[in-house]
């Protein structure tokens, strides 16, 4: 993921001749007559992860892997991993740790690691687990084929970190992936050029660049098409999509997939305070598409810690953007994330972080214990913080922001919320008449909302009454005859 221009044109050419000399080609036709095997893939991480997952899925399909989630059934198990906290690496090696008695069983059996720790550890992951054969990087997704190939014809533990000049696209292919989702991710950019000092991204998912916007659009349309009503877009740094490509402007994008028929909602993560322009603020405004909702990490409210931390602006300018935020859009749902204990944090740092907290009032927050990770400046920064010291901090900040997300819910008791239907709910609240089933679904500033109904398919979008308000939930009553 270099920072150089993407050209669509060039990915998709770069996609379909795979296959040339001694590489696979990919005939989609051919592969769904046969099926050569199942694939399994374990999905680590953040919602980047879950799209990349994705696309995994349509390349080993055109291979003629179908998808599977019996682990057992498996011809081929990927686990696309997440190193952006310590605890989510070992999750990746310890589910590996499952695959040799499996290798035994079924010795034609073929293991992939895939995304940011493969991508950070390359040919050392070999090291935690021999029994892998493709460690794959996050920006060698199209040569997959080729090193499966290579792997059949006798090759062993291959290691592929190398770059790409082209993002890797492809256009979502149903039947491959599920297609009775209402909701999905789109990844619009690539990387990062941000280098905070804590942070992997710019080392594992390389430097910033952008997809164009007809592909964007493109790949939108495609699933509108299909039935799909909201879109998240995805990015490291949404705010700044198109600026080093000078394609478009991220307000400008957004306008452009408002006019997407049959989407009904847009939402959008992550956003960079220091490049929360007036133009976005009055995008969320002006556009009925795009939610009032926002994510603005702003990971501490201490001035010096920002500093250390390379974030590019102060308590004071951050306070300012949600100012001229809600100034905009009043009932916009607000949300954070926060790092606790990075080094050389004192306590009165920590109290500056809750002072800010106490001021915004997030409608919810996620808060993290620092860790060092490979790679990022902060692991060699002195004045590490205690673990006992890091939790106490950590454990208080996460009490307090639960009862201001639990006070938010509670001032909805008594509203009408429009609620897009996602499905049945996981979670019984039992509020009699369990004749009906249990519907779920979120409102346009993001709250879950349980509910009681018949008839009701996923994807309406239904005026729901709130009735109870939980720490992370809210349960309402929907009357049809309304």
């Amino acid at each position: 993921m270099k920072s150089e221009t993407c050209e669509q044109s060039e990915t998709f050419e770069t996609f379909q001749n795979l296959g040339n000399s001694d590489e696979l080609r990919f005939d989609q036709n051919r592969c769904n007559e046969q099926i050569k095997g199942y694939a399994y893939i374990y999905t680590i991480g953040c919602q980047m992860n879950t799209y990349d997952t994705e696309r995994l899925f349509f390349i080993l399909g055109g291979l003629g892997y179908a998808k599977t989630e019996i682990l057992d059934k498996a011809d081929i198990i990927v686990c696309n991993t997440c190193s952006i906290r310590e605890k989510a690496q070992e999750k990746a090696f310890s589910f590996l740790g499952r695959v040799p008695p499996l290798k035994k069983k079924k010795p034609h059996l073929i293991t992939i690691m895939t995304g940011c720790v493969a991508q950070q550890e390359g040919q050392g992951a070999f090291k935690r687990n021999s029994t892998l054969d493709i460690v794959l990087g996050t920006q060698a997704f199209a040569r997959l084929g080729y090193h499966i190939q290579a792997l059949m014809k006798g090759k062993n533990q291959i290691t592929d970190i190398n770059g790409s000049s082209t993002i890797y696209e492809a256009m979502p292919d149903f039947s491959f992936i599920e297609n009775d989702k209402v909701s999905r991710f789109v990844t619009i950019m690539q990387g990062c050029d941000n280098y905070c000092t804590y942070c992997v991204v710019p080392y594992v998912r390389g430097r910033e660049r952008s997809r164009t916007p007809d592909s964007i659009v493109a790949e939108i349309t495609i699933l509108a098409d299909a039935g799909v009503k909201e879109v998240t877009l995805l990015g490291q740094n949404v705010n700044s999509y198109g600026i080093k490509e000078k394609i478009c402007s991220f307000p400008d994008l957004l306008e452009k997939i408002s006019q997407v028929s049959g989407l009904e909602r847009i939402r959008f993560a992550t956003s960079h305070p220091k490049d929360l322009s007036d133009d976005l603020i009055y995008a969320m405004r002006d556009l009925d598409k795009v939610c009032n909702q926002l994510h603005l990490p702003v990971q501490s409210g201490s001035n010096r810690i920002l500093k250390k931390m390379n974030r590019g602006y102060t308590v004071e300018r951050y306070l300012e953007r949600i100012g001229m935020l809600r100034e905009n859009c009043p009932s916009v749902a607000l949300s954070s994330d926060m790092i606790i204990g990075f080094p050389s944090e004192t306590r009165a740092d920590f109290e500056e972080t809750m002072a800010l907290v106490r001021q915004v009032e997030f409608d919810g927050i996620f808060a993290f214990a620092y860790s060092d990770r490979p790679n990022a400046p902060a692991s060699k920064f002195s004045g590490a913080v205690e673990e006992d010291e890091k939790m106490d901090r950590l454990n208080h900040l996460i009490d307090f922001q639960q009862g201001i997300t639990h006070g938010k819910n509670k001032a909805l008791v008594g509203s009408w919320e429009r609620v897009l239907v996602e499905g049945l709910s996981q979670k019984k609240r039992h509020h009699g008449g369990d004749y009906l089933p249990q519907m779920t679904g979120r409102t346009e500033s993001g709250k879950i909302v349980h509910f009681l109904g018949k008839n009701i398919s996923p994807g309406e979008i239904l005026d729901v009454k709130i009735e109870r308000a939980y720490p992370h939930s809210l349960w309402g009553e929907y009357t049809k005859e309304l």
